[in-house]
């Protein structure tokens, strides 16, 4: 295996308790427990991008960059495969179609059409699928609520006014493809900021909004992820920020189901 320079996650073992949640995190299974404390067992599988990182509650994650073995991208997804199918059905994320995994990395494939439906493993779906489009006047009735731009966190003004008493939505990045009334639901009343605990950069992430925080007197905070893994690290980081910035701001947490529906 290729050795390169390149980032991967380092592993505080004094501060490592155990506990297994970076384990869970690691779609890839590059993390394992031995001898009670968590270890990269294998470098390839390692993508570096830290899903796992927000999910360490002593701090013992972080990233470095040295010399590793080359990220083995067929290997990760032939690991993310054998993960889904190795669930129980009713924790399957429906992952374990002859399609295999997805193109993007670590990610869990659901296609919304054609033969790919399969693999949500529900018949709901498919029914929302072939559905009729909506009529006019329905349509006209959705109207979006967005009060505030940018929207992305890593463009977010920290000195911005709307940030001023707000109540505000931290939503994954892919939530407002799988709900046509997000902006009714959840959008309306709030500003709004939205990223990816895969694929946003977490200290930079929490460091934004931890300013945002420590600058405006934010009423409550409502994080909306999805269901998928890679969206599970997004409250931690929104629970770090708020300890970065000593303010204890009341937190819902919200997660939706690819179908669009609220799942808890």
């Amino acid at each position: 295996m290729k050795v390169v320079i390149r980032k991967i996650i380092k592993i505080d073992e004094a501060l490592c308790d155990g506990c297994g949640n970076c384990v869970l995190a690691c779609p890839e299974n590059a993390i394992e427990i031995i001898g009670g404390k968590a270890k990269v067992v294998r470098e390839s599988l390692c993508d570096g991008l830290g899903a796992c990182i927000g999910n360490c509650p002593t701090g013992a994650l972080s990233m470095e960059e040295r010399e590793a073995e080359e990220f083995d991208e067929l290997a990760a997804k032939a690991a993310v495969e054998s993960a889904h199918r190795a669930r129980s059905p009713g924790q399957s994320m429906g992952c374990e179609d002859e399609g295999g995994p997805g193109e993007g990395e670590g990610s869990c494939p659901m296609a919304l059409r054609g033969k790919g439906a399969g693999r949500l493993g529900s018949s709901k779906l498919a029914g929302r699928q072939n559905r009729a489009p909506a009529s006019e006047p329905a349509a006209a009735a959705i109207q979006p609520e967005l009060s505030n731009w940018p929207v992305q966190m890593r463009l977010a003004h920290v000195d911005s006014p709307s940030f001023d008493g707000a109540r505000l939505l931290i939503a994954g990045d892919c939530t407002a493809f799988a709900s046509p009334r997000i902006h009714q639901d959840f959008i309306r009343g709030r500003t709004t900021l939205i990223g990816c605990p895969k694929l946003d950069e977490r200290e930079s992430f929490v460091e934004r909004l931890a300013a945002i925080l420590a600058a405006h007197n934010v009423e409550d905070i409502t994080v909306l992820e999805m269901e998928v893994p890679c969206c599970s690290n997004l409250e931690a980081f929104v629970r770090q920020a708020m300890r970065r910035a000593g303010r204890e701001v009341p937190l819902r947490s919200v997660i939706l189901g690819i179908d669009g529906e609220v799942q808890g």
